[in-house]
């Protein structure tokens, strides 16, 4: 089984846990690859870590720690870090009443500088759609997006990125990247009028700019010129992540920032997410692990059947706190 609960809701992932349960029973051998810890520690007995490519090491995991494992996986200790918040009083982006049929209804907030906002839900909750309709890459039927006091008139992915909008999309490699082209020409793809102001491309400007960016997101191996799609799934995230640096995107959207990423990677994106907001930049995650909602989101908006079903503050967050919202009464009920 290789990342099986990528898209499962926590109690989706209990039903397999206990089907996997009863196959391991009746004799049947699983192999479980997956990134979460909590996932390796509940349903396997043993490990085997790999590390680039390589084995690292066999572990019985009754006799070891999750940071044990953590430190095998990424070949150093992770520090363990806290939330870090940089809301400051100014809203940057408003939306009122934003419909899109019935994927989106009635979905009104706020976004402060240098806030990062969660937005949690079951899947179809219509989360990936409000981010869509945010960053012009779907029409939506009603409702207004408003940036800096701007209200955005024209729609369409153009008008968004103009305003400052960027989206890291859920689906990197169909949605987010050119996978036969460089890096580097990836990372410069909504600023290229910068760099090719006369229609004659500036490459000493160009791989100068994306090299520095790059560098500054750690991308591993620093080879700027390499396909995008040779890279890791981290690495391809950082350079996205790079692409809306470059283009001075104030209002970032992260759709499952960390989906199908190493946990070492992964610390490394949240760092970057932090540090974005300290500069001041406004950040949206929908994601569908609650700890990582935890440990990002100074607020959480929670989406149940296309609408905003509650608005949960820092202090009041929690992962029962977000089922309870997300799940419709009569799911928790039966």
């Amino acid at each position: 089984m290789d990342e099986p609960t990528s898209s499962l809701t926590p109690s989706e992932f209990e039903r397999l846990a206990a089907v996997i349960a009863g196959l391991a029973a009746r004799g049947v051998s699983i192999i479980y690859v997956s990134h979460k810890m909590d996932e390796v520690f509940r349903i396997c007995s043993r490990a085997t870590i790999m590390r680039d490519g390589r084995f690292v090491a066999d572990l019985d995991l009754a006799g070891t720690t999750e940071s044990a494992v953590v430190a095998q996986m990424v070949g150093r200790e992770l520090a363990v870090a806290q939330h870090r918040s940089s809301v400051r009083s100014e809203t940057v982006l408003s939306v009122r009443g934003l419909t899109a049929g019935t994927k989106v209804v009635d979905a009104s907030f706020d976004l402060r500088r240098g806030e990062v906002l969660g937005i949690a839900g079951l899947i179809g909750s219509g989360r990936t759609e409000l981010l869509r309709l945010i960053a012009g890459a779907d029409r939506r039927s009603s409702g207004t997006v408003t940036v800096n006091g701007r209200p955005l008139m024209r729609a369409g992915t153009r008008a968004a990125i103009a305003a400052g909008i960027g989206l890291v999309p859920e689906e990197r490699k169909r949605d987010g990247i050119v996978p036969h082209r460089s890096m580097v020409a990836n990372v410069a793809l909504p600023s290229m009028p910068r760099f090719a102001p006369r229609g004659i491309i500036r490459g000493r400007r160009l791989r100068a700019e994306a090299g520095r960016l790059l560098a500054e997101v750690n991308l591993r191996p620093m080879q700027i010129d390499r396909p995008i799609r040779l890279f890791s799934g981290g690495n391809q995230q950082k350079g996205i992540i790079a692409r809306w640096i470059a283009a001075g995107t104030q209002i970032l959207l992260f759709d499952e920032p960390t989906r199908g990423i190493d946990i070492g990677a992964k610390a490394e994106i949240y760092g970057l997410i932090e540090r974005l907001a300290a500069e001041g930049k406004s950040v949206i995650v929908v994601s569908s692990e609650l700890p990582e909602l935890l440990r990002l989101s100074d607020r959480v908006l929670v989406m149940r059947q296309g609408r905003i079903a509650a608005e949960l503050p820092r202090e009041a967050l929690s992962e029962q706190a977000i089922v309870a919202h997300a799940v419709p009464q009569s799911v928790r009920a039966a």
